[in-house]
């Protein structure tokens, strides 16, 4: 995920503040997924109605808030899954 210069204009954003805000002020900016992009405003309002106390706190909601064309290959994992010929791992007891 690219934020393209959004980065800037989250971090001089006056904090504390609501998505409302943001999204008033910079919810037409584009973020760059992988394959496409999307607005800012539509990410953030897949959470409601929040309020951020810094520039990061929007960083980690966006992050976790774009959606599938933001995280690459699909359903993508680096996991080797069990053969047919492996019982799997061995069960550990907590």
């Amino acid at each position: 995920m690219r934020l393209n210069g959004v980065d800037d204009r989250l971090e001089r954003h006056q904090y504390p503040t609501t998505s409302e805000e943001l999204i008033a002020a910079h919810g037409n900016a584009t973020v760059e997924l992988a394959d496409g992009s999307e607005r800012l405003g539509d990410v953030l309002e897949r959470f409601g109605d929040q309020t951020f106390d810094n520039a990061d706190d929007v960083f980690t909601t966006l992050r976790a808030g774009v959606c599938h064309r933001g995280v690459g290959r699909r359903f993508y994992s680096d996991r080797d899954p069990t053969t047919d010929a492996d019982d799997g791992p061995s069960p550990v007891s907590f």
